[in-house]
């Protein structure tokens, strides 16, 4: 609404999946490069994918801070027990669908209850279609067409991974029915192996000393890619903008947040940032930069105005797979239905436009 109004704060935050649904040139104004290379950031210093993502009609709108990517949790000690641990007390790495069911058989038979838990139910429930989103990409699929106009997801992949999905709670490797917070005090008490979310539950975890630590999703299906949304710096629009004292300043403040990121980092989020990922300070935070390769395959949403995070696709297709977890729907059926409201979203005009000057 600031922006709209052309009063604006000088600089906000917006995930960068969800840049095409803000009206780039209309309600969000473009960053001067020249300006931003000057304070020493240039394209070189960011992941090649996500920096292009935050481009529109060869205007830069957006700047990475971070990506909040899918992430694999495990408690130390049940896996220990369960004999999945290698020498140094990490992990042994899991490759495909069938050493990862492999490692959950395992996890339950020396604690009898279930390996996995992750939210599969309750109001906006969206992990669901992150897991869907992580397990999918790996697969080289894509939901949407690459300027997110279209309908691409292809169905012989997309039900290779809703069959593996209800296979996790059917055969009792997953907890079939918890909501968010309830997943979260699952994993908590302390008697199951994995949990599957964002990285930024690192803290919770890490306050109620929980044994645990953190790793890559597996690549269960061929690539080692993960759903992820990175969090950007933004320039709302302002009629005054251009040529302000305000405006250098946006751009200075930008500069300093990404050469400053590693305080941010302890939250769990990788830096977009690459000079910090080789940062002695960052590197010492454990587990938070065990993963912090990931920030090369990182799968996110196409372009579309109703895509990214927190978004009618993740709210309207994290129901419907939902239903896949749960066992109230097929994974054949839960297919039919999640084409079904991509198109009706597909269908729908982006009610904030499609851009130009205000």
């Amino acid at each position: 609404m600031a922006g709209a109004g052309g009063r604006a704060p000088d600089v906000a935050v917006l995930h960068l999946a969800r840049l095409a649904g803000f009206g780039p040139g209309r309600l969000l104004d473009p960053f001067d490069l020249d300006r931003l290379a000057d304070a020493g950031i240039t394209p070189d210093r960011f992941p090649a994918d996500v920096w292009q993502r935050g481009a529109v009609d060869g205007k830069r709108y957006a700047i990475p801070l971070d990506t909040h990517p899918m992430v694999l949790y495990y408690n130390t000690e049940v896996c220990k027990k369960a004999g999945l641990l290698d020498g140094s007390g990490k992990l042994r790495p899991i490759t495909g669908a069938a050493e990862f069911t492999d490692a959950l058989r395992a996890a339950k038979k020396a604690t009898g209850a279930a390996a996995l838990t992750v939210e599969t139910l309750g109001p906006d429930c969206i992990t669901p279609w992150r897991i869907f989103a992580t397990f999918y990409s790996q697969t080289g699929g894509t939901v949407l067409t690459e300027d997110g106009k279209g309908l691409a997801l292809d169905d012989t992949k997309a039900l290779k991974v809703l069959d593996y999905m209800a296979t996790l709670t059917s055969e009792g490797l997953m907890v079939r029915r918890t909501d968010y917070p309830g997943a979260i005090g699952v994993f908590n008490g302390g008697k199951t192996a994995f949990h599957l979310n964002g990285e930024w539950e690192v803290s919770t975890f890490t306050n109620s000393k929980l044994p645990f630590s953190m790793t890559r999703v597996p690549a269960l299906f061929g690539r080692p890619t993960a759903q992820a949304d990175c969090h950007s710096f933004v320039l709302p629009h302002r009629k005054d903008r251009t040529g302000s004292a305000s405006d250098e300043a946006a751009h200075t403040f930008v500069a300093w947040m990404l050469k400053h990121s590693v305080d941010w980092a302890k939250g769990g989020h990788v830096p977009a940032y690459l000079p910090t990922l080789s940062d002695p300070d960052y590197l010492a935070l454990q587990p938070q930069s065990a993963y912090r390769d990931v920030i090369d395959d990182v799968a996110l949403d196409q372009p579309a105005w109703f895509a990214g995070s927190a978004s009618p696709m993740w709210i309207e297709l994290g129901a419907v797979f939902s239903g896949v977890l749960t066992g109230s729907r097929t994974p054949g059926g839960a297919l039919r239905e999640a084409k079904n409201r991509l198109r009706k979203l597909l269908d729908t005009r982006n009610p904030l436009g499609n851009g130009g000057a205000a």
